[in-house]
């Protein structure tokens, strides 16, 4: 038998990788001649960079940009031949800022744009951002400053590109921006589909969780549908352009950029359509499945892209009561690992265990049948 192991990552507890490695030693318990493919995968959340760089053959580098607070920082990406990826949260990731310094409108995110320009200049033709888990709520404006953009207000003076002074610019000045940034391909990774204003937009969603406090949700919600009115009335409408706290919709509007399905370019990358052909059985997994789940994160991105003729279940820390009956959304089953009752930082603690006797379980129940 040979199976393909393809989980997300356990927020909070274990990286894709870890649940990959724990899932195999349980199987290679119960099923020692089994042979596997370990293709941990992120959908553009926080880590999907680095999970990929795990499977791909790409070279990490450090490069120097602007931090959050104006300061220089040394920021990671990966490089293989003229493709680059790299991801927001690596430079304003919620879990880098302090939760007492968090303010979504005031940190900066022009080393994004600064890292873009570098990897123009190296001669990349194809750039990759994952912008899942980010403390910011700029709708890129900080970015396009770093592609040479500038922003005035109505007296004509210089705006400090960060989130407070979108309800501010009046005018838009583009020409420092490097015509070459129009010859790369620039794919936005992302796992939502928010817009960028309105009750589900950036704001409303993600706000509070960055520190931004609600009683300023519609004042910076309408300052950022009347920034976009001024640049793109047509990206307010866009799916997915909220992600990143709007980065999304910054690097469609200043940077030529593309949203994409987080999960369905990490397959991509990965050549999953052609490694999936020889699976007996494709094993997915994440911290917690729920309905949301069902609407294009990982696990079921993975089980769409699977053959029909191969069976694909999932191995999770929870499973919500919201989920539909399975099979559903091409996986035919679903497990939780936690095994009784229990606190959640105790589930958290214990999940490689947990997960190495779910998958010896489920090993040993491929055994009976086989025989």
């Amino acid at each position: 038998m040979h199976i393909l192991l393809a989980p997300d990552s356990f927020k909070e507890s274990l990286s894709a990788k870890q649940v990959a490695e724990a899932l195999k030693k349980g199987f290679q318990e119960a099923l020692p001649d089994a042979t596997f493919d370990l293709l941990p995968i992120g959908d553009g959340g926080e880590g999907t960079m680095e999970t990929l760089a795990g499977v791909m053959d790409v070279t990490e580098y450090q490069t120097q940009v602007t931090g959050p607070f104006g300061q220089p920082v040394s920021m990671s990406y990966y490089q293989k031949d003229e493709m680059a990826f790299f991801e927001m949260a690596s430079l304003v990731g919620l879990g880098l800022i302090q939760a007492e310094k968090r303010n979504p409108l005031e940190l900066e995110t022009r080393g994004i744009g600064e890292l873009i320009l570098q990897l123009v200049d190296q001669g990349v033709k194809t750039i990759c951002v994952g912008i899942g888990g980010s403390a910011t709520n700029d709708g890129g404006i900080g970015m396009a400053a770093g592609l040479g953009v500038a922003f005035y207000d109505d007296q004509g003076h210089l705006l400090r590109p960060v989130g407070a002074s979108l309800g501010r610019v009046a005018r838009i000045d583009t020409s420092a921006v490097p015509k070459a940034l129009q010859d790369i391909e620039l794919r936005v990774l992302t796992d939502v589909t928010n817009p960028l204003c309105g009750s589900q937009g950036a704001t409303y969603i993600f706000g509070e969780q960055k520190g931004l406090n609600p009683l300023l949700f519609p004042a910076v919600d309408q300052a950022m549908q009347g920034f976009y009115q001024l640049i793109d009335a047509r990206i307010l409408s866009m799916p997915g352009a909220g992600a990143g706290g709007g980065m999304a919709a910054g690097l469609v509007a200043f940077a030529g950029g593309l949203i994409s399905s987080g999960i369905e370019k990490s397959l991509d990358l990965i050549d999953f359509d052609h490694k999936v052909q020889k699976a007996d059985l494709v094993v997915v997994g994440e911290g917690r499945m729920d309905l949301q789940s069902l609407s294009g994160k990982a696990p079921v991105g993975v089980a769409k892209r699977t053959p029909e003729k191969i069976p694909v279940i999932a191995i999770c820390g929870s499973l919500a009561e919201d989920l539909p009956d399975f099979p559903s959304h091409h996986i035919d089953a679903a497990f939780s690992i936690v095994r009784g009752p229990c606190e959640v930082a105790d589930a958290l603690a214990h999940a490689e265990r947990n997960l190495i006797f779910c998958a010896r379980n489920i090993g040993n129940l491929l055994k009976i049948k086989a025989n």
